[in-house]
């Protein structure tokens, strides 16, 4: 009898919780209203089902409940109940399946004169890419990826000359206009995902897949990776923003072709070492760092690293936060460098240093740190080295007192809170996984260990 009360009391629980939950779909932005009738209906039959089959135990167990002076009754089979139930099932099944094959068949086929955008996946970053005048995309081909070419293209291929490169997390699109996403992985399996379009696919290693999707309302949406890429899959974000078509052009006009993107000379250390000389007052004229100024090292530090910090400090990504004080002293040095040319020599200057020695003076417990490690060497490297194609900057022989000042401001939201900053909003989950400032102490000490050959 208890248990009869318990099955009940079950269901009864389980529907509460559905129609009372906050937890449904987000509201839907784009022409797929189809797939959500479908999740409806497959909702519908299987939670028919439940209930049924819920109930139906609950009265068989109160029914049939043990009595001693009953005896059970043996029927082996009986073909009138397994045919209607095989008859239930099959019709059951088929409600579920066959509209998802409708949708299906939607879903793969593009609408004709529906515009194309690229969507490329790597770990942890999405990047895009749209046509250029003549409409066609350039070849690519994972040996021409570079920092000065991250989505890989083929430098001799004319057609991709023109095509728009879009090296970021965001990207945007024209409302009520149809659109085609190929969809390619650089490096594992990934899921290009946008909730409120109710569109995802899978991105293939070697493959180009697709999908299809018409924006319906003007906003900001989520992209996610819905397939576990690594230990950073949850960071793995991005955004879609759906605009007037006035407001799509005029944005996609102000981003780069691969042309422009490719164009300028390489950088002049000599050149560089003049420009240097406002730098090397707080950073050392072997750029060694001076943590009495807190100015951190930049010799041994890879170029393409420094380059983003130089233009996240003069776009406001960096060093604008009320309580990055050293931030904002830095951002109006990095003001000094006018062009990208300038920008190239002082790094070519700061390239061509030797690597100043460091004196680390925090120690923790590297035993500990060698654990909290893990999670870092997935981008990092497992011996600090750094990782271009990741993202990620060379940790080893770097000042330790920097490397926490910086773990601190990641935690606390001073640094990496900017909306453009994709690749800080990474770090600020990540950071936030050290608890307190022994956890930061334990992870500096391991680092501290690595290998010379990597600083």
């Amino acid at each position: 009898m208890a248990l009869a009360i318990i099955l009940v009391l079950l269901i009864i629980a389980s529907l509460i919780f559905h129609f009372a939950s906050p937890w449904w779909f987000t509201p839907l932005a784009s022409n797929w209203g189809s797939i959500d009738t479908t999740i409806n209906l497959t909702f519908w039959v299987t939670g028919f089902v439940f209930v049924a089959v819920n109930l139906f135990l609950a009265y068989c167990v109160f029914r049939f409940r043990y009595h001693k002076d009953k005896r059970s009754h043996y029927e082996p089979e009986n073909k009138r109940l397994e045919v209607w139930l095989s008859a239930i099932t099959a019709a059951g099944v088929i409600v579920m399946l066959a509209p998802g094959l409708v949708v299906w068949a939607k879903f793969v086929d593009v609408p004709e004169g529906a515009s194309e955008m690229e969507v490329v996946g790597q770990q942890w970053q999405w990047g895009f890419r749209f046509p250029g005048e003549d409409g066609q995309f350039g070849r690519v081909a994972k040996q021409f990826i570079s920092d000065t070419n991250p989505l890989g293209l083929d430098p001799s291929d004319l057609a991709g000359q023109d095509d728009v490169i879009i090296d970021q997390n965001e990207v945007h699109l024209p409302i009520g206009e149809d659109v085609k996403v190929l969809l390619r992985s650089k490096d594992v399996l990934h899921n290009f995902a946008v909730p409120q379009f109710r569109v995802k696919m899978d991105l293939v290693p070697g493959l180009i897949s697709y999908l299809w999707f018409e924006p319906t309302k003007i906003g900001r949406f989520d992209i996610l990776c819905m397939e576990l890429c690594g230990l950073a899959h949850h960071t793995m974000r991005g955004h879609v923003v759906v605009d007037t078509p006035e407001d799509f052009t005029a944005w996609l006009a102000s981003q780069p072709t691969f042309r422009e993107t490719q164009v300028g000379t390489k950088g002049d250390p000599i050149a560089g070492q003049a420009l240097y000389a406002t730098c090397a007052a707080c950073h050392g004229q072997q750029a060694e760092g001076n943590k009495a100024l807190n100015a951190p090292k930049l010799s041994g530090q890879a170029s393409w690293y420094l380059s983003r910090q130089l233009h996240y400090y003069q776009q406001g990504i960096r060093g604008a936060h009320k309580d990055d004080i050293f931030g904002q002293q830095m951002a109006p040095m990095a003001a000094i460098l006018t062009d990208k040319q300038a920008m190239k020599n002082v790094l070519a200057h700061i390239d061509s240093l030797e690597e100043a020695a460091v004196d680390n003076q925090i120690n923790g417990n590297a035993a500990r740190g060698a654990s909290y490690y893990i999670t870092c060497g997935a981008c990092h490297g497992t011996e600090g080295q750094g990782n271009f194609s990741l993202n990620a900057p060379k940790l080893a022989g770097q000042q330790d007192w920097y490397i926490k000042r910086q773990i601190e401001n990641f935690r606390s939201g001073v640094r990496g809170n900017h909306a453009d900053d994709n690749y800080g909003k990474q770090m600020i989950l990540m950071a936030r996984m050290l608890k307190d400032e022994q956890a930061i102490d334990d992870l500096i000490t391991y680092i501290n260990q690595f290998d010379s050959e990597h600083r």
